[in-house]
């Protein structure tokens, strides 16, 4: 029955507690055994190592579990903004949402984003002020600010009017006040009360609607398409049609037969004969269907309206390995199965943009993370390539070239103020507002060109010795005023091509800072440093010493190098120039001129 049925997201800005509060719900209503191992696990619904590695959700996950009579689908959302395209299109599975905020945070960006996404699509939002157990927590205040947000985004007035619970979900704890019960019993009584049931077409003679909001696939059953069923009921071995729409707008329709069907229950699937609308499944069978198609059944199938997603601000160029190390670490190292892996890619992540440049491609996305991670994902996978370094996806707008904008939310300590303030001001950026939160620290809010973000966070991260907290989302476009300009200390690059060894680093490294050891390969051009001044310098980094029967005082001592610094993925990336490039290896991250001939580099320079 669709009344026995309940479709939520869970969204919130990132550490919020999304998916600790899945976990929660998944625990108590009993999906697991009490002797099941996930009784003891925590954040279940992360399965991706990068996930657990980086403590964030990157992938939207369904998951599904039982409370009374009631099924309750779940929907775990990202709530990092450069992963907005898992929330935009999981969205459309969901009839309400539950907004977890930060007792102490209180709204930020990206609380913002996805609340402004659930009201426009009309979702019914419940309101969870999570860990209000934190010593600063502000929870009246937190109340009022999200009072503000509402009443700043709401499109209707019903839309003001949201309940509230309180909510320890690490604990498993929630109440309807701060005095907080033993287990989470409010939070499933507020999904059944508070949630309405699904939204569908009650005339199931046109025939069933589903509209594709995901894809998954494993090795036995090939591609599933997932989403929700809008009208009428899907059975398993029944001739379906999957609509998707053209280049043109033109609506292409695909016939198709399916082979499986499945319901969600706790972490797995389950196999059923028939689901009824309202309920998301997952269907195997149909494997031309990608996401915003429909699958339709009926004499004459309807397409649904497609999901719209925010365009791509950042590019970056990703192509086969071409330094004179390449084909040495990798599995997959040719430009046709870049390609292959990349359009793979496409089918599943919606909100990348991928079109040919030179022998690789141009991959657009939300922002560095959301790149890096698919780099970081083929890097696992075996796969050998090169990046460049990320660019602004201008956009032209009543004939004006315009580029866009985002609202940045940094958050410090105050002995860091002075060191915040004169970053940004290099990278221009127009402060909003500053203020000073319960727990001591400043708060800035700037508005600043995307452009201008590339490379921010390693630098505050070092400025603050790693104590910032920032985030921020897209806030429009804005006339293209002047190109901005990375500012670097030049690198030291090596000339010769060989083993790097310790005596030559002994007498490079009052240069600048070594980012490789003693013995690791090296070619020429290869960047082996940052120089203490602001031009590149050419260094031998693989002269040995030579061996005379002369002996000095000089060279009786052991040689004592300064540990060399060693880049993250993000950090190597956010390095780069205009004239450089990354290799990067299942093994290995090298930093690397494209011009390798120091001669040939500088004629090109001084061209330039």
């Amino acid at each position: 029955m669709v009344e026995n049925i309940r479709n939520i997201a869970i969204i919130a800005h990132v550490d919020h507690g999304k998916t600790t509060m899945v976990d929660g719900l998944l625990k108590q209503s009993r999906t697991f055994r009490d002797n099941q191992a996930e009784m003891s696990q925590t954040l279940i619904m992360d399965s991706m190592d990068q996930e657990h590695e980086r403590g964030i959700t990157i992938t939207a996950k369904q998951t599904s579990v039982y409370y009374n009579d009631y099924k309750i689908n779940i929907i775990d959302t990202p709530g990092h903004a450069d992963f907005s395209g898992e929330v935009e299109r999981t969205l459309n599975m969901a009839d309400g949402v539950l907004l977890i905020v930060d007792a102490q945070e209180g709204p930020m960006p990206q609380t913002k984003f996805v609340l402004q996404k659930a009201l426009s699509m009309h979702l019914k939002p419940v309101v969870i002020i999570n860990k209000i157990d934190k010593p600063a927590a502000r929870i009246e205040e937190v109340e009022s600010e999200i009072a503000d947000l509402f009443l700043e985004l709401a499109s209707d007035e019903s839309q003001l009017n949201y309940p509230i619970y309180y909510a320890v979900a690490r604990d498993g704890k929630a109440g309807k006040t701060t005095t907080l019960d033993d287990d989470l019993h409010v939070i499933f009584e507020a999904i059944i009360n508070d949630i309405p049931a699904p939204k569908i077409d009650d005339d199931a003679s046109k025939g069933a609607q589903l509209l594709v909001a995901a894809l998954a696939a494993d090795s036995y059953l090939g591609k599933y398409a997932i989403g929700k069923i809008f009208r009428g009921k899907l059975k398993k071995g029944e001739t379906v049609k999957v609509l998707s729409q053209d280049t043109t707008g033109e609506t292409q329709s695909v016939a198709g037969k399916i082979d499986k069907l499945f319901v969600y229950r706790g972490l797995g699937k389950e196999e059923v004969e028939e689901a009824a609308a309202g309920d998301i499944v997952a269907i195997t069978g149909v494997g031309v269907a990608n996401i915003g198609d429909t699958i339709a059944t009926g004499e004459n199938p309807e397409a649904l309206p497609t999901i719209e997603l925010e365009p791509p601000t950042l590019s970056i160029y990703i192509g086969p390995n071409t330094s004179p190390l390449k084909g040495q670490e990798g599995e997959f190292t040719t430009s046709r199965q870049i390609a292959e892996r990349l359009e793979r890619e496409l089918e599943t992540n919606i909100a990348l943009k991928i079109v040919p440049d030179g022998l690789g491609y141009k991959v657009s996305g939300r922002g560095e993370l959301h790149l890096s991670v698919l780099i970081e994902t083929m890097r696992r996978e075996g796969y050998e390539l090169e990046t460049g370094r990320p660019e602004v996806v201008y956009k032209e707008i009543d004939g004006v070239k315009q580029e866009p904008v985002e609202d940045l939310t940094i958050e410090v300590d105050s002995e860091f103020v002075g060191a915040v303030s004169q970053e940004m001001g290099i990278r221009r950026a127009d402060l909003v507002s500053q203020e000073l939160t319960s727990s001591g620290s400043t708060r800035f809010v700037y508005h600043i060109t995307t452009a201008a973000l590339i490379g921010l966070r390693n630098n505050l991260l070092t400025a603050t010795k790693g104590t910032v907290i920032m985030s921020s989302i897209p806030n429009g476009y804005r006339p293209v005023e002047g190109k901005y300009k990375p500012e670097r200390n030049g690198a030291l690059v090596a000339f010769e091509a060989g083993t790097s060894t310790a005596y030559a680093l002994d007498a490079v490294q009052a240069r600048g800072t070594l980012f490789i050891p003693p013995g690791v390969p090296v070619y020429q051009g290869m960047i082996v440093g940052l120089s203490n001044k602001k031009d590149d310098l050419d260094i031998n980094v693989c002269k040995e010493k030579q061996l005379t029967n002369m002996r000095t005082h000089a060279s009786d001592g052991a040689i004592q190098l300064t540990p060399y610094t060693q880049y993250s993925l993000e950090q190597c990336i956010d390095f780069l120039l205009d004239d450089e490039l990354l290799e990067v290896t299942p093994k290995s991250l090298r930093l690397r001129k494209r011009q390798l001939d120091p001669v040939r580099r500088k004629r090109e320079a001084k061209q330039s």
